[in-house]
């Protein structure tokens, strides 16, 4: 069953549209947490980089109720524009988003062929004995700071500060996070279906991250084929925002690699 992207999908493009496609795939916190990973890939492919349906004042149809489903939207929208070899970049939810696109890819002989590599940043989605997924959904906004920042006076934004229509935002983008990825954000079955995964995958954790913990990112990197894992000094669960230099460090000679 083809699940269809809305009609007012915004998608920001970057780069160069002959090149190689690298699809960019936001977390929690929208589009505006990926702009430095799709600034920094578009010297080198033809960036792709969607707004989630419902965040951000999107609107979000009724069949886009899971990562599950999401992950078959962009995978219909990929084969319905003729793309080959994606390479998948997530943050976040965004991680899970693109494992569960290669899983999906790699088991449907429709998307043969579409998906090339995966890059998971601080992704969440897998359930991990002993590693939790912090209880982001109970977390106010200077303790959302302390476990998603290494420094938490970089990451935390006083609510006071934020006007009526950021802080509607927030709202809805909350609503609609809980409605596809669930309060607990993870999927039990993930991580046993993570064997399935055909592609180079890289698993990136910030070593200071306590939405998932290193310890989390290696038991996925572990479940996942073949699969690199690559931890980022000095950051959280965003390394791309607070050590760019450092991602880019672990993450450009993958790319170069597949």
């Amino acid at each position: 069953m083809t699940i269809s992207l809305p009609d007012d999908l915004r998608v920001l493009q970057a780069g160069e549209p002959t090149a190689r496609v690298a699809l960019v795939l936001h977390g929690g916190g929208g589009p505006r947490t990926v702009a430095p990973i799709v600034g920094h890939l578009a010297s080198a492919f033809h960036v792709l980089a969607p707004t989630h349906p419902g965040w951000d004042g999107t609107s979000r149809p009724a069949d886009i109720d899971s990562v599950a489903a999401l992950a078959t939207a962009y995978l219909d929208r990929l084969l319905a524009d003729g793309v080959r070899r994606a390479v998948l970049v997530g943050s976040s939810i965004g991680g899970w988003v693109a494992l569960e696109m290669a899983v999906q890819a790699a088991a449907d002989d429709r998307y043969a062929g579409l998906v090339g590599a995966v890059v998971d940043i601080d992704g969440v989605g897998a359930v991990v004995d002993g590693a939790p997924i912090a209880d982001f959904f109970a977390l106010d906004a200077r303790g959302l700071a302390e476990v998603a920042w290494h420094d938490a006076s970089r990451g935390y934004m006083d609510p006071a500060s934020l006007t009526d229509e950021q802080r509607a935002v927030q709202r809805s983008n909350g609503a609609t996070m809980a409605a596809v990825a669930g309060r607990g954000m993870s999927d039990p079955t993930l991580l046993g279906r993570l064997g399935g995964v055909r592609v180079p995958t890289l698993v990136v954790s910030g070593a200071s991250d306590r939405v998932v913990t290193p310890a989390y990112a290696r038991a996925v990197a572990a479940a996942v084929p073949g699969a690199e894992f690559a931890e980022v000094p000095a950051a959280g669960h965003l390394p791309h925002l607070e050590a760019p230099s450092a991602t880019w460090a672990v993450v450009d000679p993958f790319l170069q690699r597949v």
